[in-house]
C-alpha cells in the first residue's frame, strides 16, 4: 500500500497540513493519538469514517518523513 493512494496534502484544507483523504483528521492527530496509547480500534471507533489502512498510511508517511530527517547532537 502506498500511503500516496490516502494521505492528501492540499494548502486549503487544515492550512496544508497533510490529511486522510476526504477528511480533516491530520496525518499527526492520528499519530498523536495512538502516541497516546490509543489502539486501532479505539481510533476507528471514534472516528468511523477512517479505515485500518488510512491509519497505516498516516503511519507509513510519518515513517517516510522522519526517514528523510539527518539530526545531529547538539556540542556542549
Amino acid at each position: 500500500m502506498e500511503w500516496s493512494e490516502r494521505i492528501h496534502v492540499d494548502p486549503s484544507v487544515l492550512v496544508g497540513k497533510p490529511v486522510i483523504r476526504g477528511t480533516r483528521l491530520s496525518v499527526e492527530f492520528i499519530v498523536g493519538l495512538l502516541a497516546q496509547g490509543w489502539s486501532e480500534a479505539e481510533v476507528l471507533r471514534n472516528y468511523p469514517g477512517i479505515t485500518v489502512e488510512d491509519i497505516r498510511a498516516c503511519l507509513a508517511y510519518a515513517h517516510e518523513v522522519i526517514s528523510e530527517w539527518q539530526v545531529y547532537p547538539a556540542s556542549a
